[in-house]
This record gives structure tokens, C-alpha cells and sequence, in this order.
């Protein structure tokens, strides 16, 4: 099972300088995958923007979005934009796409809330692989939109689904699944990965990949790290809700629980886990690294 780390942007302070140190230590470190989500009307920066920046600061690691929110983007748009990335890291690009969860971000882009939708979706996708694929999507171009991605096909496409209906319809388009667990089980995290083996195999389209994710805290005052970043980060829940997760949600715990884990999730048949941090300090990408032990 492949282990990635998330970049700390839903924290305040991602200026160049961390970001650097961030990049590098996940570069030099046990990870595959370096990752990151989208927000708007958030202090986190640009998805873009900043993996551009991440496809020149590293050589190694696959950059994976977690999700990219596609109704806040135009189709052509974010196939060139992402063909660009793909370009930039040398083919290194995974694209976690979804229709989302918070829907201030896509009012705050003016975004179509009809696209807000799974069939949606799936028509998106199919524009961007027809750009990549070098096709005139519009009509009258003098010549296709550019450049094209490294990667024969385009970005790996997964899907950020999670209940069985968005899942099935996932399958007819994606090549698995970039999912997410609030409560850090593999309770929580066995019947998404059944209902996806499930719709793939309906669909004949083989098996999926299968990725999972959780919030971590490591140490002493971990469920203090982890209450204060999530009641920043999940301001649009209520109150209630709000404080339900802060005294639950994420993994906390010490080196060796978290090891027990990742081999418990690696046992459902996972492909890779992001771990998801609720510091920004960079000594965080090292106490990982050590508590993981590879």
C-alpha cells in the first residue's frame, strides 16, 4: 500500500517558504504521493497555481488532487490547465474530481448549479478527455487546444464518490476511487471499497483503485491539534455537528497506533492512504515519516 501526504494549505501561513520545506520533505520522505483539495471561500491557496508550483519543486512523487470541485471550472479550461500540470511534473498528475460538498465555493465562482450534478460530471470528463485526445470540442478552432498531456490518455481520473449511487455511477468513467473516512475506520471504509469493487465489476470495467484518506494528530495534545484545525476548517457545519468532530473525528493516537492503522486499512485491499495534516509546522511530514516506519 502507497502513503501519501497532503500539503497543510487549510491552515493559514502556506507562503513560499513552507511550501518548499513541505515539497522537500515530502520528496525526500517514504511518501508516493504528494496531495491536496479545493476550497474557495477558504484561506487555502489556488489548486492550479499551487501544483503548478509543486511540478517544479519535486521529480519524484505523484501530485494527486483530492478533490478538484469540476462544477466550479470550465471543462476546456481545466483540460488545458491540467494538461499543463501533466506537462510540467513530466506525467506525474492524478486527478480526484467531484461535483462538491460546500456550496459557498461554488457561489463564490458563479458557478451553474445544474452542473452540480453526477451526469453532469461525466459529461465534463468526457469533454476533457476529447481536448487531450487533440479534438476540435466547439467548432472553428484554427487548430486543437494545447499542449497535450504527457500521459497517452490524459491525467489518471478518480472519483471523489461516496454513497453507492454516485460510486456506480463513478464506474462508467473513472479509474477508482479518491475517497475520504471521517472517523478514521476501517468500519467506516469497508463498504464504500465493497460498493466499488461491486460497480466496477458490474460495468466490466475491472478493478478499481481504491484510496482512502483521514485526518492526523501524533503525540501528546494530539486531540487538541486535531479539535482546533477542524473547528477552522469545517465553518460551514453547524455548531453541533461542528464539535461532534472535533472530539472524534481524525486518527490521534501514537507512532505504533498509527502503524496498526494503515496495516488494518491495507487489509481491506487499499491501494494508497493520504494522510491528511492538522499542522502546518513542517516537522509534522517528519513525524509521520518516522511514526509509518518505512
Amino acid at each position: 500500500m502507497k502513503i501519501a501526504m497532503t500539503l497543510p494549505g487549510m491552515d493559514p501561513g502556506l507562503d513560499r517558504k513552507r511550501l518548499v520545506e513541505w515539497t522537500s520533505r515530502i520528496e525526500d520522505g517514504p511518501f508516493d504521493t504528494l496531495a491536496f483539495g479545493e476550497r474557495m471561500a477558504f484561506f487555502n491557496p489556488e489548486l492550479i497555481a499551487l501544483f503548478g508550483a509543486c511540478a517544479v519543486l519535486t521529480e519524484r512523487v505523484t501530485l494527486r488532487s483530492t478533490v478538484t470541485v469540476m462544477p466550479m471550472h470550465h471543462p476546456v479550461m481545466l483540460a488545458k490547465q491540467l494538461a499543463t500540470l501533466d506537462v510540467l511534473s513530466e506525467g506525474r498528475l492524478s486527478v480526484g474530481l467531484g461535483i462538491g460538498g460546500r456550496e459557498e465555493d461554488l457561489l463564490a465562482v458563479g458557478a451553474d448549479m445544474e452542473r452540480r450534478t453526477n451526469a453532469s460530471l461525466a459529461r465534463d470528463v468526457d469533454t476533457m478527455r476529447r481536448v487531450w485526445r487533440g479534438e476540435d470540442v466547439v467548432g472553428g478552432l484554427l487548430r486543437p487546444v494545447e499542449p497535450r498531456p504527457i500521459q497517452a490518455a490524459g491525467p489518471e481520473l478518480l472519483a471523489g464518490a461516496m454513497g453507492p449511487r454516485a460510486i456506480r455511477l463513478a464506474s462508467a468513467w473513472a479509474a477508482g476511487l479518491c475517497g475520504f473516512t471521517w472517523a478514521a475506520t476501517t468500519e467506516e471504509i469497508a463498504p464504500t471499497f465493497e460498493w466499488a469493487r461491486q460497480a466496477w465489476s458490474e460495468a466490466g470495467r475491472g478493478t478499481p483503485k481504491l484510496i482512502t484518506g483521514f485526518w492526523f494528530a501524533l503525540g501528546e495534545g494530539a486531540r487538541a491539534q486535531m479539535s482546533s484545525h477542524l473547528g477552522s476548517y469545517m465553518n460551514w457545519l453547524a455548531p453541533a455537528e461542528r464539535e461532534a468532530a472535533q472530539r472524534s473525528a481524525g486518527f490521534t493516537g501514537d507512532a505504533s497506533a498509527l502503524r496498526d492503522l494503515l496495516r488494518r486499512i491495507e487489509d481491506l485491499g487499499t491501494d494508497e492512504v493520504h494522510l491528511v495534516p492538522t499542522s502546518g509546522d513542517p516537522d509534522e511530514v517528519s513525524r509521520a515519516a518516522d511514526a509509518i516506519g518505512i
